[in-house]
């Protein structure tokens, strides 16, 4: 071996290197960073590649679809199908074919049974909002049918002698009829107060007088019900029966004249749905009607005196055959509680009015509603038969008496009658040829028929007048109120 291969190769010495070494960390960082950037946007930019992807995928398969989709080319049926899914039936500068693609569009995102679907159901409350407004019947009672076939027998005979009456009235020459007209306006011009009284503790809310024109009944908040001598106005009799406050209380046709004293004579409401019956010999009720589950605001008597009927705030009112003693008829068609209710003379039709504003004229023999009375604003409170049959008054909470022809249905004329609600509307009882109307404003007021001018403003009360009514005689004109009194009021 030669001395070469037996030298040691040289130790290779480690390079110390002096000062700082911040500018090759600051490089390596650098380095790192970018190599970990070049990753991250390559896997971002691979996202994003693949979510167009899908896109465009779907957005074909929409096309697609939609290619296959078949549309009308009748524009009202592009905008009815529009409309049916909420969309805008129209656009700024848009023409049917576009207005036909954007529908082609809506249906392919939500299918097209959406628009089935849509079209079905604007069938199906269509259908039921028909059936709402159709007229349904049930089969009644037999007695319902026996009272219908009496109401006939009794109301037909008493027409023809009314148009009788009518048609010898027709005879009377014009001369005469002035001047009995003028003869008329004139007494009621000079109507004065006659009598006052303190009625009760409490607001008068109803006030009615007998048949032979000799007694008047009041009708209190306090419960009682108080029969007045006529025209001394001294108390007959206290009625306490009712423990709210009472709406009306009324005479029967026949009572005083051919009725005994221990018949039923009265009729009375309340607050509470009591209705009871009253002779003229007992201050205790001798019977209770039950079955009313809300306020009873106002009885009326059949010119009959066979049946009552009452007003329900359960938006119904009903009739009641005190032969059978049963409630024969259960009537519904207001939206709102019924107000009050008035027969004609003839005892053929009834008519009722209440919160919804509306009043209904119904017939009696067959059970239909005949006439629709639409016009008021406000609640109709009071409504009354003219005597010549074919005149209807009513009083409402928009201040106003409208008059309704009921030959043709139309309103016959508007009364601008007082600035407060009207309480209560009657026809003079003998011929109609007055109007006399009560209101919130502490008037009562007369009124010519026809011609309807103001002939008279009976003045004195210092509350509200709740209630206004005529002797049968024609003489007397009873205003009962809020302030607790009634007074009389008699021409000179």
């Amino acid at each position: 071996m030669s001395d070469e291969e037996d030298v040691a190769p040289a130790v290779k010495k480690s390079r110390v290197f002096y000062g700082s070494l911040e500018e090759k960390e600051r490089e390596r960082l650098s380095a790192n960073v970018a190599s970990s950037t070049a990753t991250g946007s390559d896997a971002v930019r691979a996202g994003i590649e693949q979510e167009v992807g899908e896109t465009l995928e779907i957005e074909e398969r929409r096309r697609r679809r939609a290619r296959q989709i078949t549309v009308s080319t009748d524009d009202a049926e592009v905008k009815a199908g529009l409309r049916a899914l909420g969309e805008p039936i129209t656009l700024f500068g848009e023409g049917p074919a576009d207005r036909r693609e954007r529908l082609r569009s809506v249906l392919s995102v939500v299918g097209p049974d959406a628009l089935k679907k849509s079209r079905k159901d604007e069938e199906r409350a269509k259908r039921s909002q028909d059936e709402c407004q159709q007229t349904w019947y049930h089969e009644g009672s037999p007695s319902l049918k026996d009272a219908r076939l009496w109401l006939a027998r009794y109301s037909l005979p008493r027409a023809m002698r009314r148009l009788e009456a009518a048609r010898a009235q027709k005879e009377v020459t014009e001369a005469t009829k002035t001047i009995r007209q003028q003869e008329l306006h004139k007494s009621l011009r000079n109507l004065n107060n006659f009598c006052s009284q303190i009625g009760d503790d409490r607001p008068i809310s109803f006030c009615h007088f007998s048949p032979d024109s000799k007694m008047l009944a009041t009708a209190s908040w306090s419960g009682l019900c108080k029969l007045w001598s006529v025209p001394d106005c001294n108390l007959i009799r206290t009625l306490r029966g009712h423990n709210t406050n009472v709406g009306a209380v009324v005479f029967r046709p026949q009572a005083g004249v051919s009725l005994s004293q221990s018949d039923v004579s009265l009729a009375s409401c309340a607050a509470d749905g009591t209705v009871k019956l009253w002779n003229l010999e007992s201050d205790e009720p001798v019977a209770d009607i039950e079955g009313h589950s809300e306020r009873v605001s106002r009885v009326s008597w059949h010119p009959s005196g066979r049946f009552l009927g009452t007003t329900c705030y359960d938006y119904s009112w009903r009739l009641w055959d005190l032969e059978v003693q049963e409630e024969i008829l259960h009537q519904e068609g207001h939206s709102k509680g019924v107000h009050d209710l008035t027969f004609h003379p003839d005892g053929s039709l009834a008519a009722t009015g209440g919160l919804d504003a509306f009043g209904r004229v119904w017939d009696l023999r067959t059970g239909r509603c005949v006439v629709f009375l639409e016009g008021h604003l406000k609640e109709i409170y009071s409504l009354h038969f003219s005597p010549n049959g074919y005149h209807l008054a009513t009083g409402s909470g928009d201040n106003t008496c409208k008059v309704w022809e009921l030959r043709n249905r139309k309103c016959l004329y508007t009364v601008p009658a007082h600035q407060n609600l009207l309480s209560a509307v009657r026809f003079q009882p003998t011929d109609g040829h007055f109007l006399l109307t009560g209101a919130y404003d502490n008037t009562a007021k007369v009124w010519s028929h026809p011609g309807w001018m103001p002939l008279k403003t009976l003045a004195g009360h210092e509350g509200k007048v709740m209630g206004v009514d005529m002797s049968p005689d024609g003489k007397l004109i009873a205003t009962c109120s809020y302030d607790r009194t009634f007074k009389l009021w008699l021409s000179e």
